[in-house]
């Protein structure tokens, strides 16, 4: 499928040919949505823990003598039932991340490139790269381009001038090739490619 090709001023650069197996597949909701669970428990640090009763720093002495004081038997004060004993079946450090097979990882990314071209909010860029690293005047381009919540992925690097200039700019990420994915793709309205990326996309997916 064909697409066209603008620059950051909004002046038309051409038109360029998108793959239809990377950017015309049919969209998985279910596959993204397993995609983006796969990433965000990937994400989390799993650094919670809490004491059990083996940790809990008191006395082991038995609490009570066994019989004769007709209250229930018990041994120390760190079971869970008491104030201040440690917890039974807590959380403790571990990895929330899960694995999914590297097909299901692809085609997640198609879906996702897809449904952006799909719903109209894919915009190829000539280039995305700028003179000066002021957030003013790079943000007074996206203006022009309608751009106020958008993911621009640039070429194999990221222009240094551009990423210095988007920086300040809210709810506009600006990702290299390698780092495109299903999650930053979906949380963003506009998806913006540069044509570098769009070569690198398709080599990664085809």
């Amino acid at each position: 499928m064909k697409a066209k090709v603008i620059t950051l001023d909004n002046k038309a650069a051409g038109d360029i040919e998108l793959a239809d197996e990377v950017f015309g597949v049919p969209v998985r909701k279910d596959i993204l949505a397993r995609m983006v669970n796969y990433q965000l428990a990937k994400r989390r640090a799993g650094t919670h823990k809490v004491k059990n009763r083996s940790e809990v720093n008191a006395t082991g002495a038995k609490m009570f003598r066994q019989k004769g004081t007709g209250r229930a038997r018990h041994g120390d004060a760190k079971v869970s039932q008491f104030r201040g004993g440690g917890r039974a079946f807590g959380p403790v450090v571990r990895d929330h991340g899960h694995s999914l097979p590297k097909k299901v990882r692809q085609l997640a990314l198609k879906s996702a490139l897809s449904a952006k071209q799909a719903d109209g909010k894919l915009i190829i860029l000539d280039d995305a790269a700028v003179s000066s690293p002021k957030t003013a005047e790079l943000l007074s381009k996206l203006t022009g381009l309608g751009l106020s919540n958008a993911l621009i992925v640039s070429g194999n690097e990221v222009d240094g001038n551009f990423a210095l200039a988007s920086r300040n700019v809210v709810n506009v990420d600006v990702l290299p090739t390698q780092g495109a994915n299903v999650y930053d793709i979906l949380r963003r309205d506009t998806l913006v490619l540069t044509k570098a990326a769009v070569e690198g996309l398709e080599a990664r997916l085809k």
